[in-house]
């Protein structure tokens, strides 16, 4: 049974191993998610000075090729704003696939820690019942010697 023990050590030792690395691509998921997001701020807070900018020249005439120029780069900045939006979305799925992983990973190591404290625990018991018997059957071996060696003379 000691050898199932050993067994299970080192799958807690594999188990451990993936845990961490679990754990580090997580992180690496949520610092990849972070910089999406903080891209798309910058995208967008750059959307909206460029939109203020424009707006404070509102009242003065502007010529219909450079209304056409500000509309188009608007709309080019609406759309990379909305491609960086997919990015974090996409960020968003890796980043709960990989706490799933860790979850798992994590339940898998402590389950396997769970059989192993059984098994210590089952192979603490029986070696206290095997030092039980042993200590009985001298006792009733001291108990009986005696007695057996009084029967024999008489």
């Amino acid at each position: 049974m000691s050898s199932s023990l050993n067994a299970l050590s080192v799958a807690v030792e594999v188990a451990s191993r993936k845990r961490d690395e679990t754990r580090k691509v997580l992180q690496d998921m949520l610092a990849a998610q972070q910089a999406a997001r903080a891209q798309l701020h910058q995208l967008e807070d750059y959307a909206n000075e460029t939109q203020a900018r424009w707006g404070m020249k509102a009242d003065a005439t502007v010529k219909p090729e450079v209304m056409y120029h500000h509309y188009q780069f608007m709309d080019r900045l609406g759309h990379a704003a909305g491609i960086q939006g997919s990015v974090v979305e996409d960020h968003a799925t890796r980043v709960e696939n990989a706490r799933r992983a860790l979850l798992e990973a994590e339940l898998r190591l402590a389950s396997l820690q769970k059989v192993i404290d059984k098994r210590r625990r089952d192979l603490e018991l029986a070696g206290m019942r095997r030092d039980q018997k042993q200590t009985d059957e001298r006792a009733a071996l001291q108990y009986r010697g005696p007695a057996l060696g009084a029967s024999v003379t008489e």
